[in-house]
């Protein structure tokens, strides 16, 4: 192998362990996140559903 190579890869790959790690925690981290949306999402959809029931209701007690 040329020396250069050598010298480089042996510089690399003691951190590429760190490296693999921090993708994989960013990776958890987004995942995490846009569950956390989706979550807040459904909560907020089945909220718009009650208010319309009740808008719904209203507008049937004043007819």
């Amino acid at each position: 192998m040329n020396p250069v190579l050598a010298d480089i890869y042996s510089t690399i790959l003691p951190s590429a362990p760190f490296v693999i790690a921090a993708y994989a925690l960013l990776w958890v981290a987004l995942l995490v996140f846009v569950l956390m949306i989706m979550r807040g999402i459904k909560k907020s959809e089945a909220q718009v559903v009650v208010l319309e029931e009740a808008l719904e209701d209203l507008k049937e007690k004043q007819a």
